[in-house]
Parts: C-alpha cells; sequence; structure tokens
C-alpha cells in the first residue's frame, strides 16, 4: 500500500491525523484514485465540503466501477450531512448502480479483501446504506426498512468493520424515526463497539452521538445522564480532531441534554454552520438552506 494512501487511511479512520491542507491538489500524480477518495472523505469529515466535492466529483466517473461507486456513495454522505436527501437519493443510486457494475465486471477492484471495504462489497453495502438514509431522511420509512434489510445481508458477508458500524446508526436512526426508541439502543450500542474494535475515532464520535440520542429518547433518567457524558465526550474529540461535520450535531443535541447551557451551545451550533458553509460548494450551501434539517 503507499505511504500517501496509509496515512489517509489514518485521516480517514483512525483519526490522529489533521488535515489543514489538501495532501494532494485533486489530480497529483503519484496519488492514485483512491487515496485521492480518501482525501475527499477526510476534506468532507473536516467540514470543508467544496474540496471534498472537487475531488469526489470527478472520481464518480471513474472507469473503475468500484472507484466512482464510493466516490459518489460519499458525495452522496455530505449531500446528507447538509439536509440534502433528495440529491443525495440520486448519487446513492448511481453508486449502486456502479457496484453492481463491480460486483460483475472481471479485473475491477471487485475483491473483499480491503481492511476497511474500499473494494467491491464496501462499495455495495455503502450505496445501500446510503440508499437507506437518504429514504429514512425523506420519510419513507418502509422503503428504508427493505433496504436495510438487504444491506444487512451484504454487510454481514463482507465482514467490513465500517460497513456493519454504519449499519448499526441507520438502524438505530430508523427505529428513532418509527417511534421505537427502546430498538434503536442495541444497533447503536453494536456500532459503538464495532467502531471502538478498530480503533476509528471519528466513527466512535458518531456512535456516540447516535446512542446519546437512542438514550435520551427512551425518556429515562439514567439514559439521559449517560446521553449527556457520551455527548460531551464525542464533542470533545471533533473538536480536538477538527471534525465540523460532527461539531453542529454535537452542539444541537447538548442543548437539549444540559438546559443550563442551551442558549450557549444553540449559539455555537450558528457559529459553526456559518464557518462550515464557508467552506461548502454552491450546491451543498443551497442544499443547507432549503433543509429542514439544518438549524440556519
Amino acid at each position: 500500500m503507499p505511504i500517501v494512501e496509509k496515512v489517509l487511511r489514518t485521516a480517514a479512520f483512525g483519526g490522529s491525523r489533521g488535515v489543514e491542507e489538501p495532501v494532494s491538489d485533486g489530480g497529483a500524480e503519484g496519488v492514485d484514485p483512491m487515496g485521492r477518495w480518501l482525501e475527499g472523505v477526510v476534506c468532507g469529515a473536516c467540514g470543508r465540503y467544496a474540496a471534498a466535492t472537487a475531488l469526489l466529483e470527478p472520481l464518480s466517473r471513474h472507469r473503475d466501477a468500484v472507484v466512482a461507486s464510493l466516490a459518489a456513495s460519499a458525495l452522496a454522505s455530505h449531500r446528507r450531512q447538509l439536509g440534502g436527501h433528495a440529491a443525495a437519493l440520486r448519487l446513492d443510486g448511481l453508486a449502486l448502480r456502479r457496484a453492481v457494475e463491480a460486483e460483475e465486471t472481471a479485473g475491477s477492484r471487485g475483491r473483499r479483501d480491503d481492511p476497511d471495504g474500499l473494494d467491491g462489497a464496501g462499495a455495495l453495502a455503502d450505496a445501500l446504506l446510503g440508499l437507506a438514509a437518504d429514504h429514512l431522511g425523506l420519510g419513507r420509512l418502509a422503503a428504508s426498512e427493505v433496504l436495510l434489510t438487504r444491506a444487512g445481508a451484504v454487510v454481514a458477508a463482507s465482514g467490513c468493520w465500517r460497513a456493519e458500524t454504519r449499519l448499526g446508526w441507520v438502524r438505530a436512526e430508523l427505529a428513532l424515526a418509527s417511534g421505537r426508541a427502546a430498538d434503536a439502543i442495541s444497533p447503536a450500542k453494536h456500532a459503538l463497539a464495532t467502531a471502538e474494535h478498530r480503533g476509528a475515532q471519528r466513527h466512535i464520535a458518531k456512535s456516540s452521538l447516535v446512542l446519546a440520542a437512542a438514550l435520551v429518547a427512551t425518556g429515562e433518567r439514567e439514559g439521559a445522564k449517560r446521553a449527556r457524558q457520551l455527548a460531551s465526550e464525542a464533542l470533545s474529540v471533533v473538536e480536538r480532531n477538527g471534525w465540523r461535520s460532527l461539531i453542529w450535531p454535537a452542539l444541537l443535541l447538548l442543548a437539549d441534554l444540559e438546559p443550563e447551557r442551551a442558549f450557549w451551545n444553540r449559539s455555537r451550533v450558528t457559529t459553526e454552520l456559518s464557518v462550515l458553509l464557508a467552506s461548502t460548494d454552491p450546491v451543498g450551501r443551497r442544499l443547507a438552506r432549503d433543509s429542514l434539517w439544518v438549524p440556519i
């Protein structure tokens, strides 16, 4: 594995490397397509959506179907983070088409041995999970559940920690959206345990926020106390690493969990979103401003 790719995998999944500036210019020689994909993921995690789009959008048309599928899925994820579920749906549809193509085409990166799921099985899982999340955000709960069932089978076959973690997130979110808070706790805990086993700090932080939301939704006093602890710890981690895509959701959750600091946390949400949108491409800014999910 090239050294640049190793560094970027650490940044994308391990969380021990800051990325104030991109490793490449999006098309530099010596950085292969998967390296550029990883850089796009890191940029998105840091809320640098314009830079991420510049890297991922060309890759979504790449001749390698796995690269194209993963790029479309990652770009869809960034659109979802800005509240653009309908826009993400189109990208995840493209991701699914290319993932199926990868599974059927000899010579593509369709193998199933990548430790982080950057292979055919991982691309298929990403696409199905993305589609399930899109339909969930659009209020199509039945469609989301069907897609999650299919995604679960793919994830079980792939054995990829990243897909397994994301499966837990969407399962928990679907349970919450369906009014079944108690059913959200188990998949959220499983996602957290999976991310912790891998040592993936960003995924641990996101899993902690999902579990916190599930615990507080149960209405139990002890659950609320644990939720506050999880959300506070997650906020410290994402602030330390500069993961702006998670800072404002953590603050928004804490605004409900810390009544005595609600005004302060909500004002920080506004500040964080202003900074984040300044580093977002025009399409992303429009999606955020039109979304009911993003408080701007």
